[in-house]
């Protein structure tokens, strides 16, 4: 990639130089990303997100990277930041600002950096406001809302990528303060049973095996929450050959898991001969220093829900740490413990590892993709409110990924259509994608 970026100035990342490196890991990932490759081949004539103007705030990753050319691709103007400081891969970064896309993310970000970033993708010498956000926990629209919310009513909505961006804009609606339209991404069907649970699946024992190299075979694993991520986690432990226990609030996850085979818990019951500690609840201080204190020595804490507030971090901010190598630290606590906390208490697949596998990001993301242009074209009428994905973009994001599987499923004949009630062209909407 010769001559890169003469005149184009508008990002901030590592270093332009990975832009060759990051370029391969584009092209390599392509290869098993089918969803946004074939709505490349659907919809670049018809340029469906023509006039689309997108601040995006997800991981900066070579996935993402795919997705954001996609957006290019049919027709929109992208400007991008990371929405974890620790999850960017700086190739991929450098790659997308090599397309003269504007992109503020690297690796290692501070705080205030992080923020600065976020404004970057808002303005362009304070002449370009976006028309739709994507967000990945809300960082993004909350900043919006508290700094920029005279520009808002130029927003036609959000399209959210996880539960914890979907738990701040139904606390803001039940307070009357959502000022725009979201589309629920993350609760849709391919969203939660792929991503949430396969994706994490894969993810969170690459991360973890790369940062501790551990033996997981006879371990004590604790994994809190049974989600979607929790279940993928647990599973996956279990699959490795540890003796895997469960701590939940939710009466009905928890009976889940019970029937699922698993040991449920109280934290307190199961802190002193826990080996590894999962998080996976998309709340706040659910294992905190009166937790670790009780730990065996040497237990490892790591989170695979979003931001670093599951593991609390703060009350670990005076104790000595030593930084075994990247983002694996350990702490000598007061009681003459050590444990061992991964990610800074980010999400451990993200910061240690390279994040989900191609194929389950290209299912993710398809489902943003098609959120994004039905908000684009249909935003109209729509209120400050949360709305599910509809259904018909599930199937046809299922439809498009089984076709490239090469697998071809059956369909109702008539009498089956009227003996349940289903409209024969709902139904077939993704079908007929094909035909």
């Amino acid at each position: 990639m010769e001559d890169i970026l003469l005149n184009f100035n508008d990002y901030k990342i590592k270093d332009i130089n990975l832009a060759n490196k990051g370029k391969l890991l584009v092209e390599l990932a392509e290869l098993d990303m089918p969803g946004l490759i074939e709505l490349r081949k659907k919809y670049s004539q018809e340029q469906p997100l023509s006039g689309a103007r997108i601040a995006g705030c997800l991981n900066m990753t070579v996935q993402t990277a795919v997705f954001i050319i996609t957006l290019r691709e049919l027709g929109a103007e992208v400007r991008w930041c990371s929405s974890n400081s620790q999850s960017t891969q700086d190739e991929a970064a450098a790659y997308i600002a090599a397309q003269e896309i504007p992109v503020y993310a690297w690796k290692g970000q501070t705080s205030r950096e992080y923020e600065k970033c976020i404004e970057a993708t808002f303005f362009e010498n304070k002449t370009w406001w976006p028309n739709l956000f994507l967000d990945d926990g809300g960082d993004l629209v909350k900043l919006a809302h508290e700094k920029y919310s005279e520009f808002l009513p130029l927003v036609k909505g959000i399209t959210e990528e996880t539960t914890s961006g979907i738990a701040l804009y139904k606390k803001w609606f039940k307070a009357n303060e959502l000022k725009l339209p979201v589309i629920n991404v993350n609760d849709a069907p391919t969203k939660q049973k792929f991503d949430n649970f396969y994706g994490c699946r894969e993810s969170f024992i690459d991360g973890l095996k790369r940062a501790t190299d551990l033996m997981i075979g006879g371990k004590v694993a604790v994994v809190s929450g049974y989600g979607y991520v929790g279940k993928g986690c647990a599973k996956l432990l279990r699959d490795y050959g540890a003796r895997v226990y469960v701590t939940e609030v939710d009466p009905i996850s928890a009976l889940q898991a019970v029937i699922d085979g698993f040991e449920v818990k109280q934290m307190s019951e199961i802190t002193s001969y826990g080996d590894i500690f999962v998080t996976a609840t998309g709340n706040i201080e659910v294992i905190g220093l009166n937790d670790m204190l009780n730990m065996k020595n040497g237990a490892i804490l790591c989170n695979m829900g979003h931001r670093d507030v599951e593991v609390n971090m703060s009350e670990l901010h005076s104790i000595p740490k030593s930084e075994i190598k990247p983002l694996v630290d350990l702490y000598d606590l007061p009681n003459g413990k050590k444990i061992i906390v991964l990610g800074q208490g980010k999400d451990v697949n993200l910061a240690c590892a390279t994040g989900h596998p191609d194929f389950v990001m290209s299912i993710s993301l398809t489902n943003q993709t098609l959120a994004l242009m039905m908000l684009h074209k249909n935003y109209e009428g729509l209120e400050s409110n949360i709305y599910d994905l509809p259904r018909t973009y599930d199937e046809l994001n299922a439809t498009i990924h089984l076709h490239s599987m090469g697998v071809s499923i059956d369909l109702l004949n008539d009498e089956q259509y009227r003996y349940m009630g289903i409209e024969k062209g709902e139904q077939l909407k993704s079908n007929n994608y094909y035909y």
